[in-house]
């Protein structure tokens, strides 16, 4: 008896996706590192290129990826001077975490955690309590921000070992959840420009014989999402935050280290039907499901009750050849979210989850209207949105 032929190609195996380095070279793993430098308990060097410091700054660019700061030296001499440096002077990148998203990221950073601990798996996931979607980045709707996240900050950890601990950052961030639950412990300092919070972040390195200094600048990514990669208003904003860095780098008092990260990188997607698939107009891959949680990149769906195999079946068939396509416990197994996944955090995650590895993106026009219609996207495990600098300069 003949065997069945597949008339298209096989689906991309989920083990192909290519996991973040969790443990050795990832977001989750930089603040353990200088904690661990500064003789702050518990905390482990999990990044070993990285010297310790008894003054270290964290400078997080949002939406600064790796490639996307190697492909314009033009616009970014300071930070391209320091491309070698990165990882410690290997001239090697970190990866982000999956997804490869703003909240998700932020949490990994703050509390050093990969998002299986932390549990903030994606830009908006399933709260098991109330079956709703809830949106990580804004927090909506409201959930308790403790329960949501109990892990302590590394900030609080090294406030508590008698570390002077500091955030510098927009005003409009200090009393956010987020914030809450990932960046805070010692003191929040909010600026508005971007000179006055690199001018603050290096007073407050100088003000303890050991500091740990987090910085944050917002609109190379936003700038990204609405105008793209090659855009004059992107371009202008990578300017802009060169400076800034070099600006603060000649400011680091004795005995300090500077380290430029991101929280993922970006990719533009064309508009078209080739590269944006609609799931609000497209019925197979609607066909089964409760909810579409995550972002176009990097989603989670969830299926009705009964229907999770057929909606991997269809989703697998309809679109693995661009993405990545993994059950909940597939994902868990090849390690997407960390080496292991909480219980309170297992069913965030979707029944389903789609990581892309073309070109494309699931948009949902309905229901996501003012995410469906940004230029840049991210999220996935490519090195374009994974890969991220670890620029340091010291004094």
């Amino acid at each position: 008896m003949a065997l069945p032929t597949w008339d298209h190609p096989e689906p991309l195996a989920v083990d192909s996706a290519p996991v973040p380095e969790y443990g050795a070279g990832s977001l989750a793993d930089l603040l353990p590192t200088l904690a661990a430098g500064m003789a702050v308990p518990g905390m482990t060097a999990a990044i070993p290129e990285l010297a310790p410091a008894d003054r270290n700054c964290v400078f997080l660019i949002d939406g600064l990826g790796w490639e996307q700061l190697r492909a314009h030296p033009d616009e970014a001499p300071f930070l391209t001077s320091l491309l070698a440096s990165s990882r410690g002077g290997t001239g090697r990148p970190i990866t982000a975490g999956y997804p490869a998203t703003t909240a998700t990221s932020l949490a990994s950073v703050g509390t050093g955690l990969p998002p299986g601990a932390h549990g903030l798996p994606g830009y908006t996931v399933r709260d098991p309590a109330t079956g709703e979607l809830m949106n990580q980045l804004r927090w909506n709707p409201w959930t308790d921000p403790r329960a949501w996240q109990p892990h302590p900050t590394i900030f609080q950890l090294a406030d508590a070992a008698g570390v002077h601990t500091a955030q510098v950052s927009s005003p409009t961030f200090q009393n956010t959840p987020l914030t809450k639950i990932a960046l805070s412990g010692g003191t929040f300092h909010g600026r508005l420009s971007g000179e006055d919070r690199v001018d603050l972040a290096a007073g407050q390195l100088a003000a303890g014989d050991r500091s740990l200094v987090y910085t944050y600048y917002a609109e190379v990514d936003g700038k990204g999402h609405r105008f793209g990669l090659d855009s004059d208003p992107w371009r202008g904003q990578l300017m802009y935050v060169d400076r800034l860095v070099q600006r603060l780098a000649e400011q680091l008092p004795p005995r300090s280290a500077l380290y430029v990260t991101a929280d993922h990188g970006m990719i533009d997607i064309p508009f078209d039907e080739q590269h944006r698939i609609d799931f609000d107009e497209d019925w197979e891959l609607r066909a089964g499901v409760a909810l579409l949680g995550g972002e176009g990149r990097a989603r989670h769906v969830y299926a009705v009750p009964g229907a999770q195999a057929d909606v991997l079946t269809c989703w697998r068939e309809v679109l693995g050849e661009q993405f990545w396509i993994a059950s909940r416990d597939e994902a868990i197994a090849a390690g997407w979210f960390g080496p292991h996944v909480d219980d309170r955090v297992y069913d965030r995650l979707g029944d389903v989850i789609a990581a892309a590895r073309d070109d494309v993106l699931i948009i949902a026009s309905e229901r996501e209207p003012k995410e469906s219609s940004m230029v840049g996207n991210h999220g996935s495990m490519t090195p374009a949105e994974q890969l991220v600098p670890l620029l340091q300069v010291r004094s």
